[in-house]
């Protein structure tokens, strides 16, 4: 009788096939900037819930995974659409007399092992096509971070992935309470980032530094500036959206106006880029409101224009062009509020030294009005002479502009 081959063929080619795979899975990371990472990670820092929303397939539940694995997080992924509701509000448990011990609500087993390590990354996926009762248990888990009886640790952070409706299985809309307990960031791929990551090097992601010297002037700023803005506008305090898929993504409230206070102060405490703290603002609060608070904090760092009209020699205008023209305006404002010789005659030095060292179109509507405030027993400064050429040549290149789409029409 023949002698049975072993059967070993078949798992050495698995073994081979094995090997494969981890060679292509043997990648490395590099430090690299990257401004939706960063914005992540420095809401991660500041304990808020993220919502990452991005077409299929764009790698954010990689990005997460990453993003554990960089913060030795141990990572616990939870798809929404797939549980019910008691998986997130608890399980009820009968006891022996329930009538004197009430009966309790039983966490799901990855809610206890959050708890038992003390730390971790919950990944809420595909939460846009949670139904609606899901949505509603998992307002608590999101806010609160409770499940069932058993409260999470502060070590936990809470990050979720939605697809948008259209390209959602089965989406639904987020409801507002929901969506307004969540940082929305929109994820898209970058092309650079692919292309490198593909040949084996990621960009790492890591916690920003916060500066300890810097927490306090922080958060000083951050009340300054979140205050001012809902001071001036009050109406942008609570408003809620008028449409079901606006109010399913980020808007303000008083909830979300906390969580943005929050993050320009870590964001600014860590030094990040204003790009970084735009994408944040405005994954809080909503695009409008974000871009109103942005356009203020870039005013809070503006020199007052009496400071310049001072010493205008001196002055430091702003690089940006629009911050310079406010600034500029700025300083006519204050000479037509208290109209001086002197103050007048420093007002032309400073726009002589705004057109050396910046772009001459912005001197031209400041200077045209400074020079509407001359009194008749006021001279003509010297200055006046450096900018009549850049006023004159950008009134004939506006003129010329002006000529152009007539010409187009008689043409046509």
């Amino acid at each position: 009788m023949p002698t049975p081959m072993p059967v070993s063929a078949p798992a050495s080619r698995l073994d081979v096939a094995r090997r494969l795979l981890d060679l292509l899975q043997d990648t490395t990371t590099e430090p690299r900037p990257d401004t939706q990472l960063e914005a992540l990670t420095l809401a991660v820092a500041a304990d808020l819930p993220v919502l990452l929303w991005g077409e299929p397939g764009i790698g954010k539940t990689a990005a997460l995974t990453q993003l554990a694995t960089a913060l030795d997080l141990p990572l616990t992924t939870v798809i929404a659409s797939v549980h019910e509701p008691s998986d997130f509000s608890g399980l009820p448990v009968v006891g022996d007399d329930p009538a004197q011990q009430g009966i309790p609500m039983a966490p799901p087993d990855w809610a206890v092992r959050l708890v038992r390590a003390g730390r971790g990354l919950l990944f809420l996926d595909e939460l846009s096509t949670a139904p609606p009762a899901v949505q509603a248990a998992l307002l608590r888990l999101v806010l609160e971070r409770r499940i069932g009886a058993l409260q999470l640790p502060p070590g936990v952070r809470i990050v979720a992935a939605a697809n948008p409706r259209s390209s959602a299985a089965d989406g639904w809309e987020l409801s507002p309470p929901l969506a307004n307990r969540f940082v929305h960031l929109q994820w898209a791929h970058d092309h650079g980032v692919v292309v490198r990551g593909l040949g084996g090097v990621w960009p790492v992601a890591s916690l920003p530094r916060l500066d300890p010297d810097a927490l306090p002037e922080a958060v000083a700023f951050a009340r300054r500036a979140v205050c001012g803005l809902l001071a001036a506008r009050p109406d942008l305090v609570h408003r809620l959206p008028t449409t079901e898929t606006r109010r399913g993504g980020a808007w303000p409230s008083p909830r979300s106006w906390d969580m943005t206070l929050r993050l320009v102060a870590f964001a600014t405490a860590a030094g990040a880029s204003r790009d970084v703290l735009a994408l944040l603002v405005r994954g809080a609060v909503g695009d409008g409101p974000g871009l109103e608070l942005m356009a203020s904090i870039d005013r809070m760092d503006l020199p007052d224009p009496e400071d310049l009209l001072a010493d205008p020699a001196g002055a430091v205008l702003p690089e940006r062009g629009d911050l310079r023209q406010v600034v500029l305006d700025g300083v006519v404002a204050a000479v037509r509020n208290r109209p001086d010789r002197a103050r007048w005659d420093s007002a032309w030095q400073l726009l002589v030294r705004a057109l050396e060292t910046g772009a001459p179109d912005l001197v031209v509507v400041p200077a045209t009005t400074l020079a509407s405030l001359r009194r008749e027993d006021w001279g003509v400064p010297a200055a006046i002479e450096h900018l009549a050429a850049a006023v004159s040549l950008s009134r004939r290149a506006d003129q010329a502009a002006a000529r152009v789409p007539g010409a187009a029409r008689g043409q046509r």
